[in-house]
């Protein structure tokens, strides 16, 4: 058993190798593609707000009508097969995108960002779908792990490639190149292992009624609503100070907005170490203990950058903050994974991002008129008490000596 849990024998897994090398060359097409859409776009327009806004919009706005509907056809295709596609239809939809922007408008940039996020909500999905296929129920956290902190390190280099690739070749060569990481990565996926052959189903169903059993599934399922209100209260609680940290830089320590960069930087810095640091302890802490201590600190630090007018104890806390975004990410994931039938993995991965993002886009757009209404400092400890809120609605899972790994109730009959 300690053979088949070390890090060598994961590294041997030939889904482990694929995916991996696929979301290097992915994340290097995204932030690439992030970065040259929102400088060209600034220069396009003067810095307009409204258009660089719009990039958010086209970013986001996919993830709210697509995620549950993606995860339904996760759970419908062949979990390979529709990353692949969805990897290639991206490429091709770079591409279309470069030839518009040459001959056309270069209005043409908004779909590059929209028409790639469309297809991440179908491909992302299929991901998690193949994580628990492929990788052994002991190796899922370690997995994760190393998983988030391959994004937690783009954090940090992806803005710095993705400024340097514009600066250097221009909108159209990063347009293009993009497209070019979005086929190697599609390349790296063909290496995955090939999806199961499953037997015809006597009854067919419909779209529609495998949505509506995605939902059952997760209400029947204890640990996955009482994860799914978890998830909805970080949302907001991260959403509330999400567009205040320039604010904290300006008000609370007087420092000019560009000092906003160097907060940022420490935050993530700690998110590469919390990363590694989750990795390591991946098999001596469980995921739900994980997710607690992660809020727990959280909701402290958030709380001293709302008191805090020293800039280096603002750094500090940030970078304790930092350091337990990872803990939070990875746990969250891998209970996922661990509490739901591989049947049903796309569609409460699909149920679960949207109650996240809704509950941060939702206090995203209240958060100025919060602010001006009860004042910086108590925002941020209100956002403090929703983490706190969070870690109380764990807490019934915290205390059960071993939680189920899937709730009987939770089988949910074809109709």
């Amino acid at each position: 058993m300690e053979k088949s849990t070390n890090m060598s024998a994961f590294f041997k897994n030939r889904f482990i190798r694929a995916i991996l090398i696929s979301g290097l060359f992915l994340q290097l097409g995204i932030w690439i593609r992030n970065f040259a859409v929102l400088l060209f776009v600034m220069e396009k327009t003067n810095g307009d707000p409204l258009a660089v806004s719009m990039i958010s919009v086209a970013e986001f706005a996919p993830i709210f009508v697509f995620s549950i509907i993606g995860g339904t056809f996760a759970d419908r295709w062949k979990p390979k097969k529709t990353m692949v596609w969805c990897d290639l239809l991206s490429a091709i939809s770079v591409f279309s995108v470069l030839a518009t922007l040459m001959f056309a408008t270069w209005h043409a940039v908004f779909f590059a960002m929209l028409l790639s996020a469309i297809l991440s909500q179908f491909s992302q999905p299929s991901g998690m779908k193949l994580f628990k296929i492929h990788v052994p129920k002991e190796q899922l956290q370690m997995g994760m792990s190393i998983y988030q902190t391959m994004f937690a390190i783009f954090m940090i280099i992806g803005p710095i490639i993705g400024t340097f690739v514009f600066q250097q070749y221009g909108i159209y060569l990063s347009i293009a190149i993009t497209g070019v990481m979005f086929l190697l990565s599609a390349g790296a996926l063909l290496f995955l292992p090939a999806d199961k052959t499953e037997e015809e189903k006597e009854e067919k169903t419909t779209l529609l009624q495998e949505l509506g059993q995605g939902f059952k599934y997760v209400k029947n399922n204890r640990f996955l609503t009482i994860l799914g209100g978890n998830f909805l209260v970080a949302g907001l609680a991260i959403g509330l100070i999400q567009p205040l940290g320039i604010f904290i830089v300006t008000e609370q320590l007087g420092m000019p907005k560009e000092f906003l960069q160097w907060l940022l930087a420490v935050n993530g810095i700690a998110m590469v170490i919390g990363g590694i640091m989750a990795l390591a302890l991946s098999k001596k802490v469980s995921p739900i203990r994980m997710l607690a201590i992660g809020m727990a600190v959280d909701a402290v630090m958030i709380s001293v950058v709302g008191f805090s007018n020293v800039v280096w104890i603002t750094l500090v806390a940030q970078f304790f903050n930092g350091l337990m975004l990872p803990a939070i990410q990875i746990s969250i994931n891998t209970m996922i994974l661990e509490n739901s039938e591989e049947n049903f993995v796309g569609r409460v991965n699909g149920i679960m991002t949207p109650l996240f993002m809704g509950g941060m886009v939702i206090m995203m757009s209240l958060a100025g008129v919060l602010k001006e209404l009860m004042s910086l400092t108590i925002a941020y400890q209100a956002a403090a008490i929703l983490f706190v809120i969070g870690i109380a609605l764990i807490f019934p899972l915290l205390i059960m000596p071993n939680h189920p790994g899937q709730d009987k109730k939770a089988k949910v009959e074809v109709q």
